[in-house]
């Protein structure tokens, strides 16, 4: 079985922290790449970086091909184009990291980087999970692109997810931020719950999905998109 877990920013680095909490994490017989966009922004912290980050995640699908992919950014940009154009299962690291949040206690915080994105993270967990399951978005204020530099990061994550358990009465922590990948086993060691991280557990839902023989329906919304001319620098992707 072969997974591809397309990371939507162009930093390379976080690729490689992404490659190694999917590859830790997949079960022997699955061959995980992960992908780094060749297109887009350097980190994803906004809307307006979401929605330049789809064109890149739609051609790391086309090129890349496999029996399911992840998509490793907490906004799950592009996820419903992505299950268009992909022959395989798509996953999203929020859509599986809440739900994998809900098997595990009555409820959950998340823990996230900067506080512009938790409006995005409230949208998804509407649409992911049933109401008051979700207990609190917080953010600890650290841009994505120095989660690898800030020697802090842990500690910071460690008091801001104590700050949530207390204060939102959530039995799971989940980790917003797929720059976070590396820090699930350390934080949950020190504040005692679970402790979720959606690189993983997407990981693992996709090689599920697989082994399972089941693959996005192609039946109604999420069958191809019609074919037609595309303008400008999107012309290349008339062959999706």
């Amino acid at each position: 079985m072969r997974v591809t877990v397309v990371n939507p920013n162009t930093t390379a680095e976080m690729t490689a922290k992404i490659e190694l909490s999917a590859r830790a994490a997949a079960g022997p017989g699955t061959s995980v790449e992960a992908v780094t966009s060749g297109m887009g922004p350097a980190s994803i912290e906004s809307h307006y970086d979401e929605a330049l980050s789809v064109p890149g995640i739609l051609a790391a699908i086309r090129d890349h091909p496999a029996d399911g992919y992840v998509i490793a950014c907490f906004g799950d940009p592009g996820l419903d184009a992505a299950r268009e154009v992909a022959d395989g299962p798509v996953v999203g690291i929020a859509e599986a990291a809440m739900h994998a949040a809900v098997l595990l206690g009555r409820g959950f915080s998340v823990v996230t980087t900067l506080d512009r994105t938790r409006g995005r993270a409230w949208d998804l967990a509407a649409r992911y999970v049933a109401p008051g399951t979700c207990r609190g978005v917080h953010a600890c204020d650290i841009p994505v692109l120095e989660l690898d530099r800030d020697p802090a990061v842990a500690d910071r994550v460690v008091a801001l997810a104590r700050t949530a358990l207390t204060r939102d009465g959530s039995d799971v922590i989940v980790l917003g931020c797929a720059g976070m990948a590396d820090l699930p086993a350390t934080v949950s060691r020190r504040i005692g719950v679970p402790v979720v991280d959606g690189v993983a557990a997407a990981t693992l839902l996709v090689q599920s999905l697989v082994t399972l023989g089941l693959r996005t329906s192609k039946r109604g919304e999420y069958a191809r998109p019609p074919r037609k001319s595309y303008r400008g620098g999107l012309g290349d992707f008339e062959r999706l």
